[in-house]
Order: structure tokens, then sequence, then C-alpha cells
């Protein structure tokens, strides 16, 4: 390719030029009054509208803006002309285009913007994960600064599916207080007809390397894992627990979460959002409505009850600071999870891992919502999105023919009973369904841990409900070199992996390359994880994350040495345990220095550096990994004057 080739097309049509259009016709439908007080910005607004084409005596109407974590560009057929991240952000756009015909034909204006979002599937394993929960803050304070940008928009939606874009748009609808606000999840991606979930087959690379797969069958089922082009994967993890914790807080329409991508009833979802936020604004109710203490604590009851991802534990803390509310603590989620009983069978919790968009079918969140009031379990006077109290919607669901004929659907297509995917509290102890959350303490963690102990495997829970496990540690100072050790047989049944220096510190990236392969590969439910880092929503067995204080701070953590002997301990009826090294005392552990390898990681971005000082200063992980703008504020300040006094 010559110089030429690249800087001219040698195309004489790229020569028909203009300096001068007609522009539009017609006039702006103002009055007199409303230019003497008009500010120039929102007449210069009009006459933007009209320059794009829209009729200028449709001006008048109401405005209102959807926002999405569209990715990608789809050509009309559907086939991709450039690719998104990821099918979680993939077809989005098809709803944002319903939803704008929709509030069009009510005689409403819609505006649309975008800020697209990671695949944390894709960053897996990659540098790009070191951005993943910094994007969360990023993204929200993006689409804030984008509801601001339209000072005359009467209310707005946002529409989002994935683990970090759609926590990031809960966050900024709940930071909007004062206007109406509608949320509506993308959808979850269909099974493959021939094939594994999604969830697994990220394993493929780590099981070829144990020679437990041939090389034809990984690059099959590599290819096809997604049985339809648009959603979020097919298991609870992030992305549809944050779908569901959309529903229970009230944001999004009843029967919301989990929507099958792409199908007709995922398309109606966006045209009756749009008519329910049009009917928001006409009645004067506004996100501040929605959002309260009881909403909060619903998501929470609801996280428990669907065995949802340890990620909410950052999430919806976030959601209640942008909201103004208070924040759960870790004392609040222990009590809710002791209190909740896990009601759904769902990938990656068993015990048979159906799918999401089966327990969809099977009536989702309001069904399992159903289940919850009868045990006397949720805030039922909670407002909503539809302008009734949740306990108004869930009598409508109960007696509606949406949820009779979709049961019978998942029944028909799959030969499933409903009552199998969500069920009542006696068939779920029948079953073998434990709770989600356990919060761990010890000589390693005096300041807390997590496990989702739902994820546990049922056959290494001893008989009083106690997961044990003792062994030597294996310490790994970066997830390279821990996948490796996976990889090539040098982690052991009986080991437990020790991952450090991966925690706030670092950009705390999820670790579900790890997670996943111990999951998979032969003898990994004998392995134990314990680490500063934190996991995927879809992530199994005995993995011990948030470990705090983390290694960077000075933790016991990033003390421990190979050989130590781990004591681990969770008690998953009564939701308590201990990790503990046993092999020397605590006040020996704490004499060690820090462990001579683990250095800092010089490809973490400053932009994730300065977002680990940021949500330090402000609580920290346990509290959401916020921006607390009052405190960093005041710590500056503080600072400043002590510099300036030197």
């Amino acid at each position: 390719m010559t110089l030429t080739d690249i800087l001219d097309s040698s195309d004489p049509e790229i020569y028909t030029l203009r300096t001068h259009g007609p522009g539009p016709s017609g006039r702006l439908p103002l009055t007199p009054e409303q230019l003497r007080g008009m500010a120039s910005g929102d007449l210069f607004g009009w006459t933007q509208n009209a320059g794009m084409g829209w009729d200028p005596k449709r001006l008048v109407g109401k405005q209102f803006l959807i926002l999405s974590t569209q990715g990608g560009l789809r050509a009309p057929d559907g086939s991709p002309i450039a690719l998104g991240y990821h099918t979680g952000h993939w077809e989005i756009a098809l709803l944002v285009e319903e939803a704008a015909k929709t509030m069009s034909g009510e005689g409403a204006i819609p505006f649309a913007a975008f800020c697209s979002d990671p695949c944390d599937g894709r960053t897996n394993g990659t540098v790009g994960m070191l951005d993943s929960l910094p994007y969360r803050n990023d993204a929200a304070t993006v689409f804030r600064r984008q509801i601001r940008s339209l000072p005359t928009r009467r209310g707005v939606m946002g529409i989002a599916t994935c683990d970090k874009g759609l926590p990031a748009m809960m966050m900024a609808l709940a930071g909007t207080h004062n206007l109406a606000t509608i949320l509506v999840p993308g959808g979850v991606t269909l099974l493959a007809e021939e094939g594994e979930d999604a969830g697994k087959v990220q394993t493929l690379a780590t099981r070829f390397s144990r020679d437990e797969i041939d090389f034809e069958y990984a690059t099959e089922m590599g290819c096809k894992a997604c049985g339809s082009p648009g959603g979020g994967c097919q298991f609870m993890g992030t992305a549809a627990t944050s779908q569901v914790v959309g529903e229970a807080l009230g944001l999004s329409l009843t029967h919301a979460a989990l929507c099958p991508s792409g199908a007709p009833i995922w398309k109606d979802l966006a045209r009756r959002s749009a008519l329910a936020l049009i009917a928001q604004e006409a009645s004067g109710q506004c996100s501040k409505d929605i959002l309260t203490d009881d909403s909060i604590y619903n998501a929470m009851v609801v996280h428990a009850a669907v065995g949802g991802s340890t990620n909410l534990v950052l999430h919806i803390p976030a959601i209640a600071h942008a909201a103004g509310l208070r924040q759960p603590t870790v004392e609040d989620w222990a009590r809710i999870n002791r209190s909740v009983p896990r009601l759904v069978d769902s990938l990656p919790n068993g015990p048979q891992y159906f799918a999401t968009v089966q327990v969809f079918l099977a009536g989702g969140v309001p069904e399992v919502m159903l289940h919850l009031r009868d045990l006397g379990l949720l805030k039922l006077d909670a407002n909503t999105v539809t302008g009734k109290s949740l306990g108004e919607n869930l009598e409508w669901w109960e007696a509606s023919d949406r949820r009779r004929i979709l049961k019978r659907k998942l029944t028909d297509l799959d030969g499933i009973d409903p009552s199998e995917v969500i069920m009542p509290l006696e068939k779920a102890k029948s079953r073998g369904l434990t709770s989600t959350v356990t919060f761990l303490k010890g000589n390693l963690a005096p300041e807390g841990s997590l496990v989702k102990s739902t994820a546990i495997l049922p056959k290494r829970i001893d008989s009083d409900g106690v997961y044990r496990h003792q062994g030597p540690a294996r310490v790994m100072t970066s997830e390279p070199a821990a996948i490796q050790a996976i990889k090539s047989g040098a982690i052991q049944p009986g080991d437990t992996m020790v991952l450090i220096g991966i925690g706030p510190g670092c950009g705390m990236p999820e670790t579900y390359q790890i997670t996943s392969a111990l999951k998979h590969v032969k003898d990994g439910d004998k392995i134990a994880l314990i680490t500063d880092g934190r996991f995927s929503g879809v992530s199994t067995g005995a993995c011990i994350g948030h470990v705090s204080p983390e290694a960077w701070a000075g933790g016991p953590i990033g003390r421990i040495r190979n050989g130590d002997t781990i004591k681990i301990e969770i008690d998953t009826i009564n939701l308590e345990g201990s990790i503990d090294i046993v092999s020397i005392s605590s006040e020996e552990l704490l004499a060690r220095v820090r462990h001579p390898d683990l250095k800092p990681d010089p490809k973490v971005p400053k932009d994730t550096l300065l977002w680990a000082a940021l949500q330090n200063a402000s609580g920290g992980s346990w509290a959401g990994s916020v921006y607390d703008v009052d405190r960093i504020i005041d710590l500056l300040e503080k600072g400043l004057k002590a510099e300036n006094n030197k």
C-alpha cells in the first residue's frame, strides 16, 4: 500500500461538496414570552433539535433522556459492522429504539446517549481487569453528567445489562433524586442447544492444559457457548444478580429482570417501561420516592433468596450512597443472610443449575418475592416505578395471565417444573439449598472476609452443615502465577491457595479464571482459596475473598508463607466462620515482614491508583468502593493545610 493509497482514494465523488445547505423548513413554536425568558441554551437546543431533523411543530413536547451502555454496531439484519465488548450491550440499541418510538408516539421528545461498558469475562486474567471495578464509579459519574447536560429532560430511562455498566446505571439513577427514572435491564443470553454455558466455557484452556479435554472439543465448545447474540451470561452472576436487584429495588417493572434478549417480550418491556416513565413524570413521582431504606432492604433480601453474586456487597451500598441513604453494613448483610432462605436453583448454584432464562420463565423476581411475602420478609409498602407499591405489584403478578403462560412455557419447552427452579421454603430445604453469603473473621482477616457459602459443593460440607479445611498454604503474588500453578498441577488437593496483592490497592480485579478452574478441573473442589481480591458472581467452591486488611495495607494475609497451615471453618447454616493460621501464633504472624515477592504491579494504571486512593478514603470496599466527596474534600483540605503549615 502506497502513501497515496492511504491519504487519497482518487475517487472523484469525494469532491462533491458544498458550503451551504437549506436547513430545516418551518418555524420554532415559540411565544414572545418564551423568547424573553428563555436561557440561550434552551433556545439553541430547539435549534439543534430542528437541525437534526425533528419536526419543529413537535418541539413543545416533554423531553425524556434514554441512557444506555450500547456497544458495537449492528447492521439492520443484525450482522456485526463493528463488534461490541460483549453480548450484554450488543443488542440494547433495539431497546432504545422501542422506548424512543413509544415516547414519540405519546407526544414526548426522546433523547439518547451512550456510555459503553467493559466485559469482565473478556478482561479476566488480563490487565484490562484492573480497570473493571474503577470503571463503575467513573461511568456513574459520566451518566450523571449526561443527565445534567440535558437540563430540559423531565425523566430518565437507563438501559444496561452487565457486571459494571448496570450497577453504574443504578448509581446514576439513584443520584437523580428529583427526576422520574426507570431501569430497563438488558436481558440474558439463551443457552446453546449443544454446548457449555458461558461460565464453564471460560475454563477450556485450563482443562486442555491438564489434558482433561482434547483440542477439537476445546475449539468447538469455545465457539458455541452463546445461544443468542445478545444479553448477559446464562448464570446468576453479577450481571443477572444486578438485574434482579434493580427490580427488587422497585426501579424496574415487575418481571423485567432476566428477560431473553432479542425476544418480542424483551422489546415489549422497553415499550411498557417508556409508558411507565411518562406516567411517573405526570404523577410527580421521582427516584427519591422509590429508593428508600425499605427498597434497599428488599434488594438485600431478594439477593439472598436468589443466591446472588458477592459483588453486590459492593454495589448495593454504592447505590444507597448515591441515593443519600444509609449504607448497609457487614452486620446488616450477615443478619439478612441468616434470616432469608435461598429459594432459587440457578447456575452457578445447584443442585440442578438452571439457566437465568429458565428462572425468568419460572416467574423470575416477582415469583421469588411471592414466597418472601408469604414468609413475612419484605417491606410491601415500598414504592415502585409502576406507581403502585410492591405489595400491589405482587398481587397483580399472582393473578396474572403472564405468570401462568410463562410457567407453562417452561414446562412445554424444557420439560421443567417451575417449582423446581423457584421453590417454596420447605422444598428448598428438602433440596439442600443453603444460604448465600457468610462473613468470616480470624487472625488472617481481622476486619472480615466473605464467601459465597451456597456455592460450596454439598459433598464438601459435613453433616452438621460446616465446611472444614486445613492444609498447607501455597502463596501466589499474582494471578498469572496462580493460574499457571493450577494448569501445571503445582497446586494439589488439600492445599490452600493464598492469592495476595490483588485487593483494592491495585483495582481489586475479579479472579474468575482461578475460581472457575478450581470448579471444573479434577479434584479442584478439594482446594480452598483465600484472597484480598474479589470474585466473579459465577464463582463456586470454598473461595474466600475481600480479606481485610488487604496485603497492600499491611494485613496479615500478606505475611503468609508457603507451608503455613491454614484452618478454615464455614458454618453454612448459622452463617459464621473463621480463617486462621494455626501453625504459628497470631503474634508470630504479625511480627513477620510482608511477603518478599509482593511487589507493585507496574501495569496498574495511574487512573486505577487514583480510584484506589479515593475509595479507600471513602470507607474502602466494605463501604461499596464509593467516592464520598465530602470526606475526600475534607481530607484534601486537611492535607493541604498541614503542608502549608510546614
